[in-house]
């Protein structure tokens, strides 16, 4: 649906500057060459974006299957941390040397 709506706004955007004629050729080009840049830049950031957060799911994934996640040098495992599910932040757990230390999951591999 995304696709579809994305395609009539591009098509109302030509429209609009086949019809405006008061700018010239140079001009339009210029216009849809910064329009194009725009669109690709917000690809390329959602893609990264989508890449990100499937990395970081992968990790809380690993967590909740009781395997030790290494995180920016340090191990996080169920014993010693929970998963906040809410932020995916990693809490340390009571009587534990990492009591009240918070671990983004976003940093772990």
């Amino acid at each position: 649906m995304a696709y579809i709506f994305g395609l009539i706004v591009v098509g109302i955007f030509f429209l609009a500057l086949h019809y405006y004629t008061e700018l010239t050729k140079s001009q339009k080009l210029g216009v849809t060459a910064a329009f194009f840049s725009i669109v690709i830049g917000a690809i390329a950031y959602n893609a990264y974006s989508d890449t990100q957060r499937e990395k970081m799911l992968m990790v809380v994934t690993k967590f909740q299957q009781n395997k030790t996640v290494h995180c920016n040098a340090k191990e996080v495992n169920m014993t010693n941390y929970d998963l906040s599910v809410g932020t995916y932040t990693f809490i340390g757990r009571e009587n534990t040397p990492f009591y009240g230390e918070m671990i983004s999951a976003a940093s772990c591999e």
